[in-house]
């Protein structure tokens, strides 16, 4: 069993782990949960899609978690999750949490359960598509969110093709 945290101090001492593009450190790799603390100032526009849920917790600042719903007559909304704020989001919805400079949070998430599969996906910003209109996906069983997330992101970011939307031909900004 592993001894209590004093959060506020791990955060002062450790801020140069909560860096871009991802800016999380897991804290705790539980047999059933992952816990992650999670800073900003982040700048990505990739979706993030798995098959549990996740639980937000916003310790310092607010964020925006920006969703998805390609399905459920195609739209984006965004959530502003704010200090001292919780937000459970459901599985299986895609999502891009935004946070801004010296902000804190914390994210509860399952354990992936084997076979299950975690998805990227980067979407078209041009207006002219009536609906969320995928560019990219990109799939893969989740082990370790903090090392995996980081070499799918670098790709899209460094190569244009993977950015062009096939339907509008548009190419997606790297971040």
């Amino acid at each position: 069993m592993l001894a209590p945290i004093n959060f506020n101090k791990w955060v002062t001492e450790n801020a140069d782990r909560l860096k871009p593009p991802v800016n999380n450190f897991c804290l705790y790799d539980g047999g059933d949960f992952t816990v992650m603390v999670v800073g900003g100032p982040n700048s990505r526009n990739d979706y993030h899609l798995n098959e549990t849920e996740e639980w937000f917790y916003q310790v310092k600042g607010r964020m925006t978690l920006k969703v998805a719903y390609p399905v459920e007559g195609g739209r984006f909304e965004e959530i502003t999750i704010g200090e001292g704020e919780m937000f459970l989001l459901p599985a299986n919805t895609p999502h891009n949490p935004c946070r801004y400079s010296d902000t804190v949070g914390i994210v509860i998430e399952r354990v992936r359960p084997e076979g299950s599969v975690d998805r990227l996906r980067w979407y078209c910003p041009s207006s002219s598509h009536s609906s969320p209109t995928l560019i990219r996906e990109v799939s893969f069983h989740c082990s370790d969110l903090g090392t995996q997330l980081k070499p799918l992101i670098n790709e899209w970011m460094t190569t244009p093709e993977l950015r062009k939307c096939s339907v509008c031909g548009e190419v997606a900004e790297p971040k």
